[in-house]
């Protein structure tokens, strides 16, 4: 599984880093940063994280 951001409409919510904190978290200067290749285990949890996005901001593509 691929995950991507788009840092253009993402505004930094959190709510991912909420949903799948293995995957998501905000860094030092409160930007969002992610393991763009999270493991196989985490996709229940990535699938939240992008369903919770206030802005649809996470976009999963299988590998």
């Amino acid at each position: 599984m691929d995950v991507r951001v788009d840092y253009g409409m993402c505004q930094d919510h959190g709510q991912c880093a909420i949903a799948a904190p293995k995957v998501f978290q905000m860094g030092d200067d409160g930007k969002l940063v992610y393991d763009k290749h999270p493991e196989d285990s985490q996709r229940d949890e990535v699938e939240e994280a992008a369903d919770v996005c206030p802005v649809q901001a996470i976009f999963l593509d299988e590998s």
